[in-house]
């Protein structure tokens, strides 16, 4: 599912919102996780999962074209763990 098909979604289980208001909203939420992941801060929503930063340590890796070693920066990734209602949904339980 994409945004604009999760903005619709709702849109349509919601008539008495307008699409414009709903996309605000769907825009707003997901802008918030961004911000609070950037500042690497953990973001949790209970039954689905929990969005969180991990650090990756410089590495010597290698270019898979040549195999020549190529030196990797540390940075930082997006982390997501599910939570225990997803998994047991996903999983038929």
């Amino acid at each position: 599912m994409i945004r604009s098909e999760l903005i619709q979604k709702i849109s349509d289980d919601n008539p008495h919102l307008f699409q414009r208001d709903v996309e605000k909203i769907v825009n707003t939420i997901f802008e918030e996780i961004i911000e609070a992941m950037a500042r690497g801060d953990r973001v949790e929503l209970r039954g689905f999962g929990a969005f969180s930063v991990k650090q990756r340590d410089a590495r010597t890796g290698r270019n898979p074209r040549t195999g020549e070693a190529v030196e990797v920066d540390q940075k930082h990734v997006p982390f997501f763990k599910t939570g225990k209602l997803l998994r047991d949904r996903l999983n038929g339980e």
